[in-house]
Parts: structure tokens; C-alpha cells; sequence
């Protein structure tokens, strides 16, 4: 592949949670931020801010301005609410992922980046 070093790359940071999803594009090194968008941008009710729907609006958006940038292909790194909350995402993320790779950026790697403690602190009681 000769042409891989002029195509410009980014990561596509997501962050699902059953509140909300979160779009972050930035450089390779995660310092600069490109593009950014979250759930309360793009719907009025708070209910839908997680909803697969806004993740999709959120993601056409976001790919538009990196793509106005130079950005041609994306990294995603998923992230779940992680700590001792749930470790899968939120329902945001597969439809993210989808929209992205719809609206003409090339998909690289798919990462998990979901926090996940080593002993931190204690659970919530469990309610039963």
C-alpha cells in the first residue's frame, strides 16, 4: 500500500452509555480534537439522547466535519460506562460505528476501551 501514508487518519472516540452517547474525533495522537457530538444535540427529548437514531444523526455530523478536514478513515474506540457500572455499551454504539462507515469514512480498528477496575471500589449494594 503506497498510498497509506497520504490518507489521513483519526479516532473516532465513542462513549455509550444508557444515558447518552458521546462522539469524539480527534488525531491519531488523541490530543486535538476534530469534530465532537452528543446525544442533547441532535434530539429535544432526554430520553432519546442514547437512542440508535441520535447515534446515527451524531455520527453523519461528526463524519462530515472530518471529512471537510481531510480525515478519510477512523479508528473507533468504544466505550462503555465501565468502573463497577455495566461493561457493555450503550445502544448507541453499533449504530455509530454503522453511520460512520455509511457516510463514506473507512473503518480501521474496532477497540474496547471500556474502563474496568482492578479491585477499586465497592460495588453497589444490591438491591434485593
Amino acid at each position: 500500500m503506497a498510498d497509506e501514508d497520504d490518507s489521513k487518519w483519526a479516532i473516532a472516540h465513542v462513549h455509550a452509555s444508557f444515558n447518552n452517547t458521546i462522539i469524539t474525533i480527534t488525531d491519531l495522537t488523541g490530543a486535538e480534537t476534530l469534530a465532537k457530538s452528543s446525544g442533547g444535540t441532535v434530539v429535544k427529548q432526554n430520553r432519546d439522547e442514547a437512542s440508535p437514531y441520535a447515534a446515527m444523526q451524531m455520527a453523519e455530523t461528526v463524519a462530515e466535519d472530518a471529512q471537510a478536514q481531510g480525515v478519510e478513515g477512523v479508528h473507533v474506540r468504544v466505550r462503555g460506562p465501565g468502573g463497577n457500572l455495566q461493561t457493555n455499551p450503550g445502544p448507541g454504539a453499533q449504530a455509530t460505528i454503522r453511520a460512520l462507515a455509511r457516510a463514506g469514512l473507512e473503518i480501521g480498528r474496532i477497540e474496547d476501551v471500556t474502563p474496568i477496575p482492578h479491585d477499586g471500589t465497592r460495588s453497589p449494594k444490591s438491591s434485593g
